[in-house]
């Protein structure tokens, strides 16, 4: 059936999947890298105001310490936690949302928030992990169908001349070749917004059990 298709066709048609490749890739690394820059200076400039707090359990610091100017992953841990606080003051043993022990519940409700939070910034990583993946294969693709269409024109022409066998050989690797420039910006982006991804689940992880000291809950409450 490929025969009867152009070759300039199937070989344009690989190309512009690639650009679209090349065009989600870039998009991708230019937003995570807005997304880590600012997440980063958010939780710095909140760790210095959460830390210099002294009423962990009023309103108006959940009002407070949740605004746009501080909102990231920290802002959101605490707030999550501040909030469970308050329901908790209010609510305790009387739904099995707050029976048991409180610390436990609380260190619950802080990794469910944490997991979400994590999801967050992993957002976009297994599309940048596919487009590497994928890309060279695709390129690869275009490439064995213009050889193909390529070595057909050449046994109806009957002439093996360098001219006749290398331009459209040329051209067919062309996608090969752009295939794999676009799937290294991909890989090298997704394993190092991976490593950042880790990176901050530490500081999470660090910063929720940090939360869970001031939290004040006794550990034997049931």
């Amino acid at each position: 059936m490929t025969q009867h298709i152009p070759p300039e066709l199937i070989i344009n048609a690989t190309l512009y999947i690639l650009l679209i490749f090349s065009v989600l890739t870039w998009s991708i690394i230019v937003f995570k890298i807005w997304q880590f820059t600012r997440n980063t200076m958010n939780n710095r400039k909140f760790d210095d105001l959460f830390l210099d707090s002294s009423h962990l359990n009023s309103l108006s610091d959940i009002n407070h310490l949740s605004t746009a100017l501080f909102r990231g992953t920290h802002a959101n841990i605490a707030q999550e936690g501040l909030q469970w606080l308050e329901e908790y003051s209010h609510l305790r043993n009387k739904t099995f949302r707050f029976k048991g022990n409180g610390l436990d519940l609380l260190q619950r409700a802080l990794e469910k928030q944490l997991q979400h939070e994590q999801h967050t910034l992993e957002s976009g990583l297994t599309l940048l992990a596919s487009i590497g993946s994928t890309a060279p294969f695709v390129g690869l693709f275009g490439t064995v169908l213009g050889i193909m269409h390529a070595m057909h024109d050449i046994t109806q022409s009957g002439s093996t001349s360098l001219d006749v066998v290398a331009g459209p050989i040329g051209d067919a690797l062309v996608a090969t070749a752009i295939g794999i420039a676009v799937a290294v910006p991909a890989v090298l982006a997704y394993n190092f917004f991976l490593r950042r991804v880790k990176r901050q689940r530490q500081q999470l992880e660090n910063f929720a059990a940090h939360f869970l000291i001031i939290s004040e809950l006794p550990t034997d409450e049931m």
